[in-house]
């Protein structure tokens, strides 16, 4: 086995299936492909799933993510149709308009999620701007992006994991994740920047994240309530469903559950409105003003 190879854990039967990060003498550093883990394993524990180039990564092609991809499109096409609609009752505003849709600032932990999630915001035309940084640095980042990229979503995304070595009974202890203090700052800085929930949407957490921290420190939406292992791509389908949902509307999780592959388990949050908003009349691009 080498570096790039796709893996499973005999230990664990094989549930979740890992890219070799590196080898370290006789164990491997391994990053989940479908959920956002970050795990090691002995060489012997392994077993083979691919060569490197064999696998999607993460694989987008899922049956329940290409359905989450398929009904974002639906929520889209819906907007516009809404849209059309209204302008056809309004007979003096004429048949045109434009979109401004919300814009995403995502920060990643993982530089491979981070393309793929670029990727997918291109896809759904969602405007977006992606920064892959360490977990630990995302506080500073923000404090300094947030002004810069003025965003009305934030994605503060990566690994993160409940430790192995920790004090029974001790999972409310933010010591006993490997990065939800990381990320709990990263929200106080935004929260900092904007404590409106409605005008900087924020959506945190990764797998086993501690919800409950996150959301105390003004996350709109986190994860892990049930500290399970979430999609690697499910911070980006709640980040495009709400920068395509109108500043007029109020949705909650259980309007969006269904983007997601991991559910009320992997994710939750409060009411939050939309950040689309629509423009009339349509906008004239011209290459030049004389």
């Amino acid at each position: 086995m080498r570096q790039g190879d796709f893996v499973t854990r005999k230990s664990y039967g094989g549930d979740v299936i890992f890219r070799i990060e590196r080898i370290e003498q006789v164990k491997a550093v391994l990053r989940g492909v479908d959920y956002r883990l970050l795990a090691d394993a002995p060489l012997t524990d392994l077993t083979s799933a691919g060569r490197a180039g064999e696998l999607d990564y993460p694989r987008s092609e899922q049956p329940q993510f290409r359905e989450s991809l398929r009904r974002l499109a639906v929520s889209q096409a819906s907007m516009q149709e809404k849209n059309e609609i209204s302008l056809s009752h309004k007979q003096k505003v004429g048949p045109s308009y434009f979109e401004v849709p919300g814009k995403v600032l995502h920060l990643d932990g993982d530089p491979t999620y981070l393309r793929k999630s670029m990727q997918l915001y291109g896809e759904l035309r969602v405007p977006a701007e992606g920064y892959y940084i360490l977990e630990s640095q995302m506080p500073e980042a923000l404090y300094r992006l947030l002004p810069q990229v003025k965003p009305d979503i934030v994605v503060i995304t990566g690994h993160d994991g409940i430790l192995k070595h920790r004090k029974r009974g001790e999972l409310q202890s933010l010591s006993s994740y490997k990065n939800s203090q990381h990320f709990v700052n990263a929200v106080q800085i935004a929260r900092q920047y904007d404590r409106n929930r409605d005008s900087l949407i924020i959506v945190a957490g990764a797998c086993q994240s501690h919800y409950e921290a996150l959301l105390r420190a003004g996350a709109n939406y986190a994860s892990s309530p049930a500290r399970v292992l979430i999609h690697a791509l499910d911070p980006l389908c709640i980040a495009a469903k709400l920068s395509y949902t109108s500043v007029k509307e109020t949705i909650s999780m259980l309007d969006i559950v269904d983007l997601t592959v991991t559910g009320l388990d992997g994710l939750g949050g409060v009411e939050t409105r939309g950040s689309y908003r629509m423009g009339v009349p349509g906008i004239q691009h011209v290459d030049s003003y004389e």
